[in-house]
C-alpha cells in the first residue's frame, strides 16, 4: 500500500491545501491529512475546529483519514507506515524551504517527499493570508472550503 502523509497545522485549511490534497490523492491508496501540534505556537483555530475543518472537507472521500500529531513528521510516518510526505509548492521561496526540510527528513529516514505546484489561480493563498483576512473582518469564503466557518461574535 501506497501510503503518504499531507503535513501541515491547517490554521485554516485554505483552497490551495484542498488542491494539492484532492490532485495527491490520486498518486495514493490512502493520504492521512497529519494535522501538526506545536505547543510553542499560536493558533487562530482549536485543533478540533482544525481537524473538523479537515474531516467535513473530505468526508466522501474514502482514501483520507485526517489524524493529529505531534514531534517530528518523519517519527508521525514511522508510527503510521507512511513512505511519503506530500507537499505543495506555491513559488520559489516555497521551494527553498521545503527542499531542505525534505533533503534533513530523508537524511533521517527513508522517507521520500513528493511536490505538486499549487494551480496557478490558488498559488497566492497562504493561511497567513486568510488569518489576516478574518482577523480584519474581511471576506474570507472564497479562499478556503465552505467547511471553514468562522464564529461572529
Amino acid at each position: 500500500m501506497r501510503r503518504a502523509i499531507f503535513p501541515g497545522s491547517f490554521d485554516p485549511i485554505t483552497l490551495g491545501h484542498y488542491d494539492i490534497i484532492t490532485r495527491g490523492v490520486t498518486l495514493f491508496d490512502e493520504l492521512i491529512i497529519a494535522i501538526g501540534i506545536n505547543a510553542e505556537k499560536k493558533y487562530m483555530f482549536s485543533l478540533e475546529d482544525r481537524k473538523r475543518f479537515v474531516e467535513e472537507a473530505f468526508k466522501h472521500e474514502k482514501k483520507i483519514r485526517v489524524m493529529t500529531y505531534e514531534g517530528l513528521t518523519v517519527d508521525f510516518c514511522r508510527q503510521v507506515n507512511a513512505e511519503f510526505i506530500l507537499r505543495g509548492l506555491r513559488n520559489p521561496a516555497d521551494f527553498e524551504f521545503e527542499k531542505a526540510i525534505a533533503h534533513t527528513n530523508r537524511k533521517l529516514s527513508e522517507i521520500e517527499t513528493v511536490f505538486l505546484l499549487t494551480s496557478s489561480g490558488k498559488s497566492y493563498i497562504s493561511s497567513s493570508i486568510v488569518r489576516d483576512v478574518i482577523r480584519n473582518g474581511g471576506d474570507y469564503t472564497g479562499l478556503v472550503p465552505e467547511t471553514v466557518q468562522v464564529k461572529q461574535g
